[in-house]
């Protein structure tokens, strides 16, 4: 799968301003197959200027069009694209750590108590701020101001300080955490501020079925190899290459009675390199092979 986050960085294609981790880039090359498998270690936020595009994740699909703006969590998804319209999209690439500091900066800001905070917003559906893949960000002053920003800086020959990009992207952050247009993006947008790493277990939960090597989780969940290894251990009592095959198999299972596609789509859906491949591996755990499965067999 591409790494979308260091593909753009390498890239000379792009229009595009980075400040170390952090990556802002006018996208208007789209690639030349139709569907594209791709991962990125960094939450991004993505506002199409024109075109569409859409992103399927395991969460579901999200269409995006002209005008919409979509934040996307770290992790791995398929991307359609369509080729009957110029296409042009913003991408912004959020490290965790930024995030993290603009949000405790606020807290430890005199006034930022519980007095002078802004209504509370309505709870979050799951009490883990992480679970989603994706969430469509609905407009207001701080975003539209960003944005028209941020459109304003591509068009210029001479590109914008890094103080200034800084404190724009200072300025998102700060009026999601703030503001209540976005309530679920802002309440994890504190969560980061309470963790120095991502959550083990929902980036796994999110993204086992895409192809992605022990190396590429491990860059997703901000760890080494080891470190990913030994941590995964202790949260799910065993090692990730056994855990993603069963994980695998078990969601394979689900789709084989529940939903109509071949056996090829299956395994291409859950991660596995080819038909073969797949077929061995659910016959190994289920004792028959995946259209007898189907069967009731």
């Amino acid at each position: 799968m591409l790494n979308l986050y260091q593909d753009i960085r390498s890239s000379l294609h792009f229009n595009k301003f980075e400040i170390g981790d952090l990556l802002f880039a006018e996208y208007t090359c789209p690639l030349q197959q139709r569907m594209v498998g791709l991962w990125a270690e960094m939450d991004y936020l993505v506002h199409v200027v024109s075109g569409r595009k859409v992103w399927h994740t395991a969460e579901g699909d999200w269409p995006a069009e002209a005008g919409q703006t979509i934040f996307f969590r770290k992790g791995a998804a398929v991307v359609e694209q369509f080729f009957d319209h110029d296409f042009c999209l913003l991408l912004f690439f959020v490290p965790d750590a930024f995030v993290r500091d603009v949000v405790r900066e606020l807290v430890r800001l005199p006034g930022a108590g519980p007095a002078a905070a802004p209504p509370a917003p309505p709870p979050a559906p799951s009490p883990d701020a992480a679970a989603f893949t994706a969430l469509r960000v609905q407009p207001d002053v701080g975003l539209a101001a960003f944005l028209q920003s941020m459109i304003a800086y591509f068009a210029r020959t001479e590109p914008p300080s890094e103080p200034l990009l800084r404190l724009k992207l200072e300025e998102l952050v700060t009026s999601v955490v703030t503001g209540t247009h976005n309530p679920r993006l802002a309440a994890y947008f504190r969560s980061l501020a309470d963790h120095d790493r991502p959550s083990l277990r929902a980036i796994m939960e999110s993204n086992y079925r895409f192809r992605l090597t022990l190396e590429e989780f491990a860059a997703l969940c901000h760890r080494s190899l080891s470190s990913f290894k030994r941590d995964f251990r202790e949260a799910y009592g065993e090692s990730p290459g056994k855990w993603l095959v069963a994980r695998r198999l078990d969601h394979a299972a689900a789709l084989l009675r529940g939903r109509e596609m071949s056996v090829t789509e299956i395994a291409f859906e859950c991660g596995f390199e080819d038909a073969s491949h797949f077929s061995r591996a659910f016959r190994a755990r289920f004792g028959t092979p995946p259209s007898a499965f189907r069967r009731g067999g």
